[in-house]
């Protein structure tokens, strides 16, 4: 076991720069930052470290066992390469857009991880054998290697990723509701067996007349979200810019609001379901409506919408309006 020591000093090496990417801040850097430039140093150092879990899986997949020398060269270079990544990270600037980074961010802390889990299963495994554990562990380095490529670019791609991400997220919210609402449905219908029971005889599991006047509004709502993100992730493809320090504030500031969608609506969603708490349903209606009047102010007030696109975002606040009012209407009772 002798051998396999430096790999355990390597975990906790490695476990050390993981904590600086969750916790540290990029820095600005000495030097003018070029965006080219850190995309072909990260893509660079992600190929390396992807090559340095191959030969370190290698070199733990049977005999010859590895030497305690050969085993602390094979870590030094594990270690400097995923430190590379590290550093190449901290190269982008605050000023390069917060959206961009998190997602750089994302993406370098998963390789990290990866490294960490593959350390973590060579030592776990007995000596001159390669197990399951330790193929499915190279693979996930080198999956984590290969994102590099699929990140988006600068700013403007960030945010679109973002939002359509959110897009997705919604429709399939919107999705279940909508199929959950159809008449007859029994909402619970495939999570509760009539078997146990012998008869579904609690009320407290179907919707009322009542309630169907209520959620279709919220279903109203939740449209409308749906449809806000896409309006918004379609001017911000068109429009959208990162040239300026202006600009790429823009799109973050609509990037955070609008990451508030998604987590709203699967509050409201939660809250349309029996037995209906009409206050809880108001009070998570208003506070969805209140996201998405600030995502359509956002975006009318930057870039990303000319005025040949701002009726859409009226109409989509009418929109709001309106199917907020019908909600405070049907539960005016409940104040």
């Amino acid at each position: 076991m002798e051998a396999r020591e430096p790999l355990r000093e390597l975990g906790g090496a490695l476990r050390a720069v993981l904590a600086r990417l969750r916790e540290g801040e990029p820095g600005e850097g000495r030097e003018p930052f070029e965006l080219p430039r850190f995309w072909d140093a990260l893509g660079q150092t992600f190929k390396v470290t992807s090559q340095e879990a191959t030969k370190l899986s290698l070199a733990f997949s049977g005999s010859p066992l590895t030497s305690a020398e050969d085993c602390r060269k094979l870590s030094e270079d594990v270690q400097n390469a995923v430190l590379a990544v590290a550093t190449v990270y901290y190269w982008l600037p605050k000023g390069q857009g917060t959206t961009l980074r998190k997602m750089v961010r994302d993406a370098t802390t998963e390789v990290v991880e990866g490294m960490i889990q593959l350390t973590e299963t060579i030592l776990s495994a007995p000596l001159e054998s390669l197990s399951q554990e330790q193929l499915i562990s190279t693979g996930s380095v080198w999956e984590a290697c290969e994102q590099v490529s699929s990140l988006p670019r600068d700013n403007q791609a960030a945010v679109a990723s973002a939002l359509a991400a959110c897009l997705g997220v919604v429709k399939d919210a919107l999705e279940e509701m909508e199929h959950a609402l159809v008449e007859g449905q029994d909402p619970y219908s495939d999570i509760m067996e009539d078997e146990e029971l012998g008869f579904r005889g609690n009320r407290d599991t179907y919707w009322s007349e009542a309630d169907r006047k209520l959620l279709s509004s919220c279903v109203g709502l939740m449209k409308a979200s749906k449809a806000c993100l896409k309006k918004v992730l379609g001017v911000v493809k068109t429009y959208g810019k990162a040239d300026s320090p202006e600009q790429i504030a823009q799109l973050d500031d609509l990037a955070d609001i609008a990451n508030e969608i998604s987590p709203s609506v699967d509050e409201l969603a939660l809250s349309m379901y029996p037995p209906v708490n009409e206050l809880a349903v108001r009070l998570n209606a208003a506070k969805l409506a209140s996201v998405l009047k600030k995502v359509l102010e956002i975006t009318k007030t930057s870039h990303v919408c000319p005025p040949s696109e701002e009726g859409w975002v009226q109409f989509l606040t009418d929109a709001v309006d309106h199917n907020m009012n019908k909600i405070k209407n049907f539960t005016q009772g409940q104040l």
